[in-house]
């Protein structure tokens, strides 16, 4: 298997923005235009021009064929028209994004919900001047079907009407098949699609996160990972072999059922009957959404699988032993770990660590 790029470059940051044209190349997206959005055309030009560039489809979905004046070259297709399908496909062979409007009324987000569908697109990301959804102080970065559900049943509370109507056209949609809908403001578009951290809310249909053993298609995924985590001071640099040694014992918790979201690896040290939960990395975007949680509950429910009689874990930041203490994990001494543990580490290292451990019988 050859990387095109020749690999990752491990002294310099991953390329969030790369990955996600790497996801959206020769795909199609649609991206449905707030009414009178003209005025927000500075945001959504270059980011069209991006696409573009990337070899993906744009449809661009608006109330008023006025909204899409300047950002399409030929016509907009009527969401009703004869033939809308194929109309679509034909314009995009055609090049550049493709305008469609759905009427102007109480009716429109509807028909934008269901333009969508007929379209089988993978993706629709919805232009909001509110931007995504917000509980207390905190943006939902990521919000499942099953748990959009609750809040719309819930009555989304601090929410005015016209939004309640909109998040009930994106539940509908998850429902009716389309894998994810992104909420956000134009001028957060960029950074919606283009970085982890996001600017609104991603809708999926599916529980958010899988954890699942790494595969070999999955290894240039989970390198740039931990590259990105030792640039940022939250990994400890790795030679190849530790690298081969995480990867081959790594388990990954995956968006959508691709996307890699977070890694850690299961070291198993036989003699003992224990494993240690390394390399735990999470990207930005999903701090909040319990991805960590996931992967050290996959990868105790491992350890268990495999007969193991205890899991344990050795970090040098406060933060991140309280993180383990949250889920199960007691302060031990060294004594208390594998001796092998300690057969090659760095000595200078040594003193600051802290070791955790939970016990799996």
């Amino acid at each position: 298997m050859t990387r095109q790029d020749g690999g990752p470059d491990r002294g310099r940051s991953f390329t969030e923005k790369g990955f996600y044209l790497g996801e959206f190349r020769g795909r199609t997206l649609a991206i449905v235009l707030p009414q009178g959005a003209r005025a927000e055309r500075a945001c959504l030009e270059p980011v069209l021009k991006e696409l573009e560039a990337n070899a993906t489809d744009v449809v661009l979905i608006a109330a008023a064929p006025d909204d899409l004046t300047g950002l399409i070259a030929a016509e907009p297709i009527a969401a009703d028209a004869k033939g809308f399908e194929g109309q679509v496909w034909r314009g995009l062979k055609r090049g550049g994004a493709v305008g469609v409007t759905v009427g102007i009324g109480a009716d429109a987000p509807r028909t934008m919900r269901e333009g969508a569908l007929r379209l089988g697109l993978c993706k629709l990301v919805w232009l909001d001047p509110e931007g995504g959804l917000v509980r207390g102080d905190a943006r939902l970065s990521f919000v499942d079907l099953d748990e959009l559900d609750a809040l719309v049943r819930a009555g989304l509370p601090g929410e005015p009407a016209r939004r309640v109507g909109l998040l009930e056209q994106i539940e509908r949609a998850l429902r009716a098949g389309l894998p994810a809908v992104n909420l956000c403001d134009a001028r957060g578009l960029a950074d919606e699609l283009f970085t982890y951290a996001g600017s609104g809310t991603l809708f999926t249909r599916h529980r958010y996160v899988e954890v699942r053993r790494l595969g070999i298609d999955d290894y240039d995924a989970a390198d740039d990972l931990v590259a990105r985590g030792v640039s940022e001071g939250y990994l400890a640099p790795r030679d190849d072999a530790a690298l081969d040694l995480i990867f081959a014992n790594g388990f990954g918790a995956f968006v959508e059922g691709r996307h890699l979201a977070g890694i850690g690896a299961l070291l198993p040290y036989a003699s003992e009957d224990a494993g240690e939960i390394a390399c735990l990395y999470t990207l930005t975007r999903f701090l909040g959404e319990g991805v960590g949680r996931h992967l050290v509950g996959g990868l105790c429910d491992e350890a268990r699988a495999r007969g193991l009689r205890f899991a344990f874990a050795c970090t040098r930041t406060e933060r991140v032993a309280g993180f383990f203490e949250r889920y199960g994990f007691r302060r031990v001494s060294e004594s208390d770990v594998p001796a092998a543990k300690w057969e090659s580490y760095d000595a200078r290292r040594r003193p600051q660590v802290i070791c955790l451990r939970r016990e799996l019988c």
